[in-house]
């Protein structure tokens, strides 16, 4: 909701996403999808909660984002353990997902007082030893979404998606080339019957 036009339900209880949710981000002319699936809960793999439902949808795309609550609803939570827990769960469903580019988004930075902001996000890539790209928002204002969409769009630019033939998925080639065009076989020009040709008994008069 905060990154694109799609509008689903957002209410302050677990699991309000019950169903996957595609939405369109628009930069000038440029475009992709984020797909948004229900939150992973630890023994997801197992079958617990809602997520592991929807994990074969991201097969097919190309970037991660794990997004984190850095001021979580309960007090008692600990977000380096639940991140850690997500990314094992994520492993112990499929390995080929665990692989793929993943960024972390830590969410809700509202909820922290500002002079504080640096230091909490400091703390907890230090303590969840996190060295890829992170980025820090506040969803609910859209503080910090507008530079994760053009970072997004940006490493989709540099990695084209191309359809491999007979694998269904899209995947960046390790080398560039010429696109693969598939054109359909030329349509033959239909002769014209002549009466003679017509079978016996066949009116062609087609006055």
């Amino acid at each position: 909701a905060a990154t694109s036009a799609a509008t689903p339900k957002i209410a302050d209880y677990p699991f309000t996403t019950l169903h996957p949710h595609l939405g369109v981000v628009m930069l000038g002319e440029e475009r992709f999808v984020l797909a948004d699936i229900p939150g992973l809960i630890e023994g997801a793999a197992d079958g617990a909660g809602l997520g592991h439902r929807f994990l074969r949808h991201l097969v097919r795309t190309r970037l991660l984002l794990h997004l984190v609550d850095l001021a979580p609803l309960d007090g008692e939570s600990d977000p380096v353990h639940d991140a850690r827990a997500i990314v094992k769960e994520l492993q112990r469903y499929d390995e080929a997902l665990y692989d793929k580019p993943r960024w972390l988004v830590l969410n809700k930075l509202d909820l922290i007082p500002e002079e504080e902001r640096d230091a909490r996000v400091k703390a907890f890539l230090k303590a969840y030893r996190w060295k890829g790209p992170v980025f820090a928002i506040a969803a609910i204002s859209g503080e910090g979404c507008r530079p994760l969409t053009f970072a997004i769009q940006e490493w989709l630019d540099a990695r084209p998606a191309y359809l491999m033939a007979g694998s269904g998925t899209t995947e960046a080639p390790p080398v560039m080339g010429e696109p693969v065009v598939l054109k359909p076989e030329p349509v033959r020009a239909r002769r014209p019957r002549k009466a003679a040709d017509a079978e016996p008994g066949t009116d062609t008069d087609n006055s």
